[in-house]
């Protein structure tokens, strides 16, 4: 098979796409033949050699990746025999493998891709979803909900505008750019601004004076100075949901944006983080990542949710990488291997 491959931790030009040996399933576990690999802001950090929450960094050489979607074309000893043929996807957990042509998990990780759902769809609702579905956990979504959502043409910032947007509530979405800006119109911001317009908040300001209302949510994967000036904007009661600071850069030190416990109570404001345990504690269930992962897919075939997706062919993995860390891509980053057109090894 063709798979991507990382033989030394650095830029996205270490990722090479090569010829290497077909992986074989073990008892319990499936070969898929991969349609659409996912590729995560993760993905780029461990690149690099940054273990983030890993409990590890994957010895090299390794194939980066860990969402996929595809048909399964083999099986390993003691595998349910009715996998055989059908199309799924799978998160494949801490283990990497997703960036190739073949990829194997255990079958208990995969979801039968429901029916009007793509693969670069479903690989997109089984990660970037689950996630989106674990951070709205955290809130009640109703018609008053008045929610800011910078990154709003981003992968999760696309399903939590739609979502609030099905339940009847108001979204001011923030986006870099008038493209992105755009798309975050098109897809149901009620006010789309660019944050690197000065006058953004100003804005918005006036946006929420009209409307008679303060924010009351504000959804922040960025954190940085958009963070810093929508809290303003949250009123009494306000909710800063906080699942990443990606406006800070991958591993810098100074983490989310935080008040001091006098400042939140002053503006009366509820600050979370919400990834992690924290998340799964809210999923709850015997299976809480399975739990998202089921509700995000159910979501999405009953059209209530639609994944943005951004894709790349699988030997151009390099340049989804640049693209993702310089901000120049929109919705879930997905590889798709049947289009591979770069040099082979």
């Amino acid at each position: 098979m063709h798979a991507i491959r990382l033989h030394a931790f650095g830029p996205a030009e270490n990722l090479t796409y090569e010829k290497t040996d077909d992986p074989e399933p073990g008892p319990g576990q499936v070969r898929i033949a991969v349609e659409a690999a996912g590729v995560h802001l993760l993905d780029t950090a461990i690149r690099t050699g940054v273990q983030g929450p890993l409990p590890h960094l994957p010895g090299l050489p390794t194939i980066p990746g860990r969402e996929v979607a595809g048909t399964v074309e083999a099986l390993g000893p003691d595998t349910d025999p009715s996998w055989l043929g059908r199309e799924v996807v799978a998160h494949l957990g801490f283990a990497p493998g997703g960036y190739a042509e073949l990829a194997v998990t255990d079958a208990d990780r995969l979801h039968t891709v429901p029916a009007g759902l793509d693969a670069a769809q479903a690989v997109a609702m089984i990660g970037t979803g689950r996630t989106a579905l674990g951070i709205l956990n955290f809130t009640e979504t109703t018609p008053d909900t008045v929610a800011i959502v910078p990154a709003a043409a981003g992968g999760i910032g696309t399903l939590l505008v739609q979502y609030v947007k099905h339940a009847g509530g108001t979204v001011i979405g923030l986006a870099g750019g008038p493209a992105k800006t755009a798309l975050a119109a098109a897809n149901g911001a009620d006010l789309a601004l660019d944050y690197k317009d000065p006058d953004w908040t100003a804005r918005a300001a006036g946006f929420l004076v009209n409307l008679g209302r303060k924010a009351t949510v504000l959804y922040d994967g960025v954190g940085g100075p958009a963070a810093t000036a929508a809290l303003d904007l949250l009123g009494p009661g306000g909710h800063h949901v906080i699942f990443g600071w990606s406006g800070r850069g991958i591993g810098d030190t100074g983490g989310p944006l935080l008040l001091d416990e006098t400042e939140r109570a002053r503006r009366g404001l509820v600050q979370e983080q919400v990834l992690g345990q924290a998340m799964m504690r809210k999923a709850g269930g015997d299976n809480p990542v399975r739990t998202l992962e089921l509700a995000a897919l159910d979501l999405a075939a009953r059209g209530v949710l639609t994944p943005a997706v951004h894709r790349f062919p699988l030997a151009e993995a390099a340049a989804a990488h640049h693209a993702l860390e310089t901000r120049a891509t929109t919705g879930k980053v997905i590889l798709e291997p049947w289009e591979s057109t770069g040099p082979q090894v």
